[in-house]
């Protein structure tokens, strides 16, 4: 956009300060206002480029081709755009933020997350599950146990370490929570593996189209912490479960849910069905489903946020 001229309306070149000027007029004058709609000032243009002259019968006589004022406004339009673009992405390369390189990044830092991060931040002394019940309820889970970090020998049934294999063991870290009333169990697990962008999304792959998070003989099983409400929480008193592979970082995320007063299950349903509405079973009935889907879901979201702050660059 062109400058607006410095110097008043009328003014001359070489004009100073000790010349005499004219006194401004009482009010600006209508003719020279944008907004004005009748008398507007009249310009002239010089010869248009690209002729040499006029004929006889004073037509032009052009010396190239012409270009309509919209194929040029477009062309120009083009321009820009294209030299918009080619600087963002030059830009994006000069500072390191291809959104390849900030996923890589991610997925390192939160294989790490492990040992370098609190306990209580991956797994809060008190989790709100606001909407999490049956029917809309909400939730609170208060945490009573957490197991120290372990290899995964023990941590799984022998089908279900078979099946996590590809992507190998780093690290298990596992709480057990209750609800309100005390009535019910959940232990909730991170599995972080030792797996590559490409392993975990191969098991994640394979975990949905086979169905493996519903399958009862893939089930984790439970952390019974002694002297808490989860004591007689065995593998016969597993009631609901969720599996989740994640394939943006290295963690195999999974919940398991009981009763609290010890007592067995002998049909286990995955959370995934027993959420439903028309579910009829008892673990659905009581609520297990959403127990163990409710807590997996929001310690999976802190492991997120936390992974997510991890590689943060300093401002």
């Amino acid at each position: 956009m062109a400058q607006a001229p410095s110097s008043a309306p009328g003014a001359r070149a070489g004009w100073s300060p000790s010349a005499p000027a004219s006194p401004p007029p009482a009010s600006p004058d209508p003719a020279l206002s944008w907004s004005a709609a009748a008398a507007r000032p009249v310009v002239s243009f010089g010869k248009p480029e690209g002729y040499d002259g006029y004929d006889g019968r004073m037509r032009a006589r052009p010396l190239g081709l012409r270009m309509r004022p919209r194929t040029a406004a477009a062309a120009a339009c083009l321009v820009l755009g294209l030299g918009l673009i080619g600087g963002a992405a030059t830009g994006s390369w000069l500072t390191g933020d291809g959104g390849d390189g900030t996923a890589a990044s991610g997925f390192s830092a939160a294989a790490t997350l492990w040992h370098s991060v609190p306990v209580d931040q991956l797994f809060p002394p008190t989790v709100p599950g606001t909407g999490a019940g049956p029917g809309g309820a909400d939730r609170t889970w208060t945490r009573i146990a957490v197991a120290r970090d372990s290899a995964c020998a023990d941590a799984f049934d022998p089908l279900l370490r078979r099946a996590l294999a590809p992507v190998g063991c780093r690290r298990l870290l596992r709480a057990t929570y209750t609800d309100a009333t005390q009535s019910y169990v959940t232990t909730v697990g991170l599995l972080f593996t030792k797996g590559d962008p490409a392993a975990m999304s191969a098991l994640a792959t394979r975990f949905r189209e086979e169905h493996l998070d519903r399958r009862a003989d893939l089930m984790p099983r439970p952390y019974a912490a002694k002297g808490t409400a989860a004591a007689h929480f065995g593998d016969r008193q597993r009631a609901s479960w969720t599996i989740s592979v994640l394939a943006d970082v290295p963690v195999v995320a999974y919940a398991v849910s009981g009763w609290a007063d010890g007592r067995t299950v002998d049909s286990p349903q995955p959370a995934a069905d027993a959420v439903h509405s028309g579910a009829t079973t008892a673990p659905a009935q009581a609520g297990l489903g959403n127990e163990a889907q409710g807590l997996a879901d929001r310690v999976e979201r802190r492991l997120r946020q936390t992974a997510g702050k991890a590689t943060e660059k300093p401002s």
